[in-house]
């Protein structure tokens, strides 16, 4: 492979990446490589073949202990040829001594297998425009998740992820374009939903509630911010009254993943994650 080379993503070639994933029908968040690129700015690489970018992959480390792979792509024109094993070892190597997670597409589950993950869950993509509510009261308040203290948002996130991410989801929470919103009761946190913009439907994530209630309230006020009411939600089957709770509200499937780990999978508050983050970094 002479003439091959591997090296640390650039801000341009952090969106030609993001342009990579539209390409596969992954539908990326118009900004969310922002936000990425302050969780690990290390952590995105691309394989170049006589300087020609032609293959990525995401290996964020989060804490001391977990790391994320995402972004795993080899430019159609030059699979098969040993270029995205080559940047798949060197992501692998990143994250040596942790605990690793990602989303498998169908087609690659086998090879990741090979490769020590095993399944947790499946995460399947939702998508369509949401019932209008049946006007029942509402028991807790839908508020700007910007007007909390970080700090109350930032150990509610950890509840449904392995480490905490506070310069990730400061920015995930607050780029522009994007709507964030936290649902209180009596004072306490019930429930967080972004929205982000796409080039397909919005997507929503993470969405995270105390349970159904709360997660169909925030999903009809995030949808409010899409255009046509269109979102898209990656649900974990893991919480199936989260899967029931979206077939019922009239979205419907569209894409499926696995949720992999190289280990135990890591206690979180499944019951409360109804649309997970991101397929690309947790």
């Amino acid at each position: 492979m002479t003439g091959f080379e591997i090296t640390g993503a650039s801000a341009a070639d952090m969106d030609m990446i993001r342009g990579w994933a539209d390409e596969e029908g992954w539908n990326p968040g118009h900004s969310d490589r922002f936000a990425f690129a302050v969780a690990d700015p290390e952590g995105f690489l691309v394989g170049r073949l006589d300087g020609e970018p032609v293959a990525s992959i995401s290996a964020v480390r989060y804490g001391q202990g977990f790391g994320f792979i995402g972004f795993y792509i080899a430019r159609p024109a030059f699979r098969g040829q040993g270029y995205g094993i080559r940047v798949w070892h060197a992501g692998m190597e990143r994250l040596r001594g942790r605990l690793i997670g990602l989303d498998g597409v169908v087609a690659q589950q086998d090879n990741y297998r090979k490769s020590g993950f095993r399944s947790a869950w499946n995460n399947i993509r939702h998508e369509g425009v949401p019932h209008a509510g049946d006007g029942a009261a509402e028991d807790f308040e839908v508020m700007d998740a910007a007007g909390l203290p970080f700090g109350r948002l930032a150990a509610y996130d950890r509840r449904f992820f392995p480490e905490s991410r506070d310069a990730f989801l400061s920015a995930w929470t607050t780029l522009p374009g994007r709507t964030a919103l936290a649902a209180v009761r009596d004072g306490r946190i019930e429930g967080l939903g972004v929205i982000r913009p796409c080039s397909g439907a919005a997507r929503i994530g993470p969405l995270y509630a105390s349970g159904p209630g709360v997660a169909s309230g925030l999903l009809r006020r995030l949808a409010r911010h899409a255009p046509g009411g269109l979102v898209s939600v990656d649900v974990p089957d893991a919480n199936p009254g989260a899967v029931e709770l979206f077939t019922g509200l009239g979205l419907a499937p569209t894409f499926e993943a696995a949720r992999m780990y190289t280990g135990p999978t890591p206690e979180v508050e499944l019951a409360g994650i109804y649309g997970v983050t991101s397929l690309e970094l947790g």
